[in-house]
């Protein structure tokens, strides 16, 4: 059989919920199309809700704490191997158009970074420069969204070369002119990056067919990510007064960590999470706003998104025209999730509702993948290289830690995945979190913090009553804790002697046994190995106390330590030298 090509097309920081398919407030008729055609997967999650870490997953098949790119501000180190490198090995051509996001904003003479100032803006450079880049034997590249003064690469060229020679005019200072505004963005509707990323897309697909070559083509939206800015007509596309607006349910942050509820305050003081080593730390600000304002930046998100759904569509309909849609693999996602309101909270941070690490996600492909379908399978953009390469028929490398769903995305086999695995290690020490989730709950905790929590899906899916101090909920506390130990230890990355020298990865952080001054626990899923000692009483370690109910809550506690000895001991290779 042919190979298939592969079009990964994707957005930035999108709500699970917003397809027209899903909410009749917002119309998105390209989408929804596409998910008539093939599988809407309906807890598809993120591995990370920042764009970086979750960007190098989707090209690495590793999770965050294993690739390098661990938050905002750090990059991915060049010698990690990506899925462009083995599928241009096999013959594809492999391109990206849009956002990457796999290098911090800020140059670092350590630390290079093509997607950081100056050399963004140095379009001499940008003119000669298309790659190779993570694989990616040709990319277009900007990394603004909306006005931001990050304007440059290949989008500001482009700009120039459509005739808006002005185009400083549209973006903030230094780079521009623009004054701060909100909702209506004045720039031109046929020099927004949609348009650019649709036509240079498009482009690419011709080229493609000419040569019959199969590709790797990822479309990479800006959108809907916040500024909440977006050309006339489309800012008063809709009604504010007409949707629906989340907010806070009261008393709902009482038994959450302390951050949740700092949210809620005028003026919070979040200088205890600072720390050397981090930077700007999303979210850890006051999230109160006027339902009114929030009324009108939905209308305007909304407004992004079927904008977006305009150049997706247009995308789509090339991939038709030019006869290779038929063998075309079709996906669409995020990168992570967006509260607008919900819970109280705006942007994101580090806040695991399924606000923020749930997304959208359809898979295509006819005649292969279902039409119509629904399914609730786990999936994880972490398992995209895997799936993409089993889908091509080629082998997937060892190191790759996620799963393959191919069959799961043909309808012929039972979920893949019985949880998912959502890291955010955004400030060295302060704000490091691991979220475990599956059918059922979901359990967050905090790197050597006493605070969590823990919430029961099917019975409280609006995630408002945390049961992490619930004394009810101790055994399933302790039990969730367990399966996110054993969860991480069969993630663990298989290294080479030479892999293991490498700054981004850490033998060290894959310990299964941790001895305090009184108990030992090891804890080995891989090879079916509990064992839970009092050294007081046993210093030869003869009983195994694993199952002895008396001991529970000592056993809980030494699974809790032993989970974050791992953490603490994740890499940090490179600082956080930027807030993105």
């Amino acid at each position: 059989m042919k190979r298939p090509n592969i079009l990964l097309i994707t957005s930035d920081q999108q709500h699970f919920s917003t397809l027209g398919c899903l909410n009749p407030e917002l119309k998105t008729p390209a989408l929804d199309r596409l998910a008539r055609q093939g599988t809407l997967f309906e807890r598809a999650y993120c591995p990370n809700p920042t764009c970086t870490p979750t960007r190098a997953s989707m090209i690495t098949g590793k999770y965050p704490s294993q690739h390098g790119g661990y938050a905002l501000g750090t990059k991915l180190p060049e010698n990690e191997p990506t899925l462009g490198e083995y599928l241009r090995g096999a013959g594809y051509r492999a391109a990206l158009v849009g956002k990457a996001h796999f290098q911090q904003l800020l140059w670092d003479d350590r630390f290079p970074s093509l997607e950081s100032y100056p050399i963004m803006q140095d379009l001499e450079f940008w003119q000669r420069f298309h790659g190779p880049f993570y694989g990616f034997d040709h990319v277009e590249l900007a990394r603004n969204h909306t006005y931001e003064a990050h304007a440059g690469q290949h989008y500001a060229i482009w700009m120039e070369e459509n005739g808006c020679a002005n185009w400083r005019d549209y973006f903030r200072p230094p780079t521009g002119t623009s004054p701060v505004t909100r909702h209506k963005w004045p720039i031109p509707e046929r020099f927004h990056y949609d348009k650019w990323i649709a036509d240079k897309s498009c482009e690419l697909l011709r080229r493609f067919k000419r040569s019959g070559e199969p590709f790797f083509l990822w479309p990479s939206f800006f959108d809907p990510h916040p500024p909440y800015l977006v050309p006339e007509p489309w800012d008063t596309m809709y009604d504010p007064e007409a949707l629906t607006v989340p907010c806070v349910t009261p008393g709902e942050h009482d038994n959450n960590p302390i951050h949740f509820q700092m949210t809620q305050q005028k003026n919070p003081d979040f200088s205890p999470w600072q720390e050397p080593g981090g930077n700007g730390m999303h979210g850890f600000h006051s999230h109160l706003h006027e339902r009114r304002d929030m009324a009108k930046n939905i209308a305007v998100y909304y407004a992004m998104i079927t904008l977006m759904d305009k150049y997706i569509g247009q995308i789509l309909t090339s991939l038709d025209e030019l006869g290779l849609r038929e063998n075309t693999l079709v996906v669409f996602t995020t990168d992570h999730g967006h509260f607008y309101g919900h819970h109280g909270l705006i942007g994101k941070g580090a806040f695991h509702y399924e606000d923020l690490v749930k997304i959208p996600f359809i898979v295509s492909w006819p005649g292969r993948v279902p039409e119509g379908g629904r399914s609730a399978a786990l999936q994880s953009l972490v398992d995209l290289p895997q799936t993409f390469l089993s889908a091509c028929e080629l082998p997937i490398p060892r190191d790759m830690t996620g799963v393959n769903q191919w069959d799961v995305w043909l309808g012929r086999a039972q979920p893949a995945r019985d949880h998912v695995i959502v890291e955010n290690h955004h400030q060295p020490t302060t704000i490091h979190a691991k979220t475990y989730v599956d059918e059922r709950y979901k359990i967050t905790v905090y790197c050597n913090r006493p605070y969590g929590e823990i919430f029961d899906l099917e019975r409280d899916p609006g995630e408002i009553r945390n049961l992490w101090n619930d004394p009810q909920s101790a055994g399933l506390k302790a039990e969730l804790m367990r399966r996110l130990l054993c969860a991480e230890i069969r993630k663990e990355e298989p290294l080479t002697d030479e892999t293991a020298r490498w700054p981004q990865k850490s033998r060290d952080m894959y310990i299964k046994t941790l001895r305090d001054d009184r108990y030992e626990v090891t804890v080995d899923p891989t090879r079916n190995v509990v064992g839970f000692y009092d050294l007081a009483g046993d210093p030869q370690r003869r009983r195994n106390l694993w199952d002895a109910a008396q001991h529970a809550p000592a056993r809980a506690e030494m699974v809790r330590k032993l989970l974050f000895a791992r953490m603490e001991r994740e890499p940090i290779w490179m600082p956080r030298v930027s807030g993105a």
